[in-house]
């Protein structure tokens, strides 16, 4: 006691590590941590944790979860010192905050099952608490690579073929429909866009082809997969190169089904949730002329996209030279923004620009 108060007079105390609170937020500092995407801020707290650590987290993610989380870890190697500080604070300040942390969601309790029984075990008791949570035989699909799925299914039934699409990632499904024989594909996207539930019999022989494969056994249980939003969404992540001959053969298979689906694909509306730099890509690649044409009769939030990425000059001309054209036809506005969506595909194909939410439902 009497150590402490002689500190306490002396005016002296124990060094203590420094916090978030310690660093001047010095311009970089600020736009080093502005940069950080909540991915990457993840990625700090993983590293900081050890290698078993974050391993045992690694394990109960999904694989797009793994694959993004990995690139993050290798992105922020460089990160100051300073910055991991406040990332780590900003973690902790936020825990304190929880008042519930979720622990009776499905996803939960899957994940303690399997942890504490086994797969097997934690299968036959999810399948009698949790309807729906018995077959997993499909899971083994997402670790694989879209060549790999499509060796294993190229001569399986359209139907069996359709169900494993549906389960996968609409970017993986798209990739497994490009190895697939281009004589198959549309029919398959017909199924897919037909699909509802899957009743057990159809499970059964599916779980038989995984069977063969991984040597995995789980109950048979009648499963939602599909639909038309699923179709369109895995046709908004196939080449535009492909994308025709599929619905020219789909068009043939179900021509009003093939309109849903070109319906529920991504549209010219739905340019107004892509980024500015794409946005200024895209209008680098298309004629004057055409985007003119198209955004004429455009929703006013997709044209201020467009105008918003001009300089104030070429703004103005270009809503002088829009008015002065007067009426079009609107079968000449719906061609010429399916024109600058067909370009948009081929640039977001070819990695130039992000269509944003390409794939994902649209509000």
């Amino acid at each position: 006691m009497a150590d402490k108060d002689d500190k306490a007079k002396d005016g002296k105390t124990e060094p203590t590590a420094p916090t978030a609170a310690d660093f001047i937020m010095t311009p970089e500092l600020q736009e080093e941590l502005d940069n950080l995407s909540s991915t990457q801020r993840a990625a700090v707290l993983m590293l900081l944790l050890g290698e078993q650590q974050a391993a045992e987290i690694i394990r109960f993610m999904n694989p797009k979860e793994v694959q993004a989380l990995g690139a993050a870890m290798v992105s922020v190697a460089d990160l100051s010192q300073e910055a991991v500080n406040i990332v780590l604070d900003d973690f902790v300040s936020t825990l304190k905050k929880q008042t519930s942390l979720g622990l009776g969601t499905g996803d939960y309790v899957e994940k303690v099952m399997k942890r504490a029984l086994g797969d097997d075990k934690a299968a036959s008791v999810l399948s009698r608490i949790m309807p729906g949570q018995g077959s997993k035989g499909l899971d083994i699909l997402k670790w694989m690579d879209a060549r790999s799925i499509a060796d294993m299914i190229a001569g399986e039934h359209p139907q069996v073929v359709a169900i494993i699409l549906s389960v996968l990632e609409y970017d993986v499904a798209a990739d497994v429909l490009s190895y697939l024989p281009g004589e198959h594909r549309a029919e398959i996207v017909q199924r897919i866009a037909s699909l509802e539930t899957v009743q057990p019999s159809a499970m059964e022989e599916l779980e038989a082809i995984m069977k063969k494969q991984f040597s995995t056994n789980s109950s048979a249980k009648s499963s939602s997969f599909g639909g038309v939003k699923a179709a369109a969404k895995i046709m908004n992540f196939v080449k535009v190169e492909m994308e025709g001959g599929i619905m020219q053969g789909l068009s043939k298979l179900d021509g009003d089904l093939m309109l849903k689906i070109q319906d529920n694909m991504f549209t010219f509306e739905n340019l107004q949730a892509v980024d500015s730099r794409s946005i200024q890509t895209l209008m680098r690649a298309v004629e004057s002329v055409m985007l003119l044409v198209a955004l004429k009769g455009a929703p006013d939030i997709v044209k201020s996209k467009f105008l918003d990425n001009m300089s104030a000059r070429a703004r103005l001309m270009f809503v002088d030279e829009m008015e002065a054209r007067g009426p079009l036809r609107m079968a000449d506005v719906e061609e010429a923004q399916k024109q600058v969506i067909r370009i948009a595909r081929r640039l977001s194909d070819a990695g130039e620009m992000m269509l944003a939410g390409r794939g994902d439902d649209f509000v």
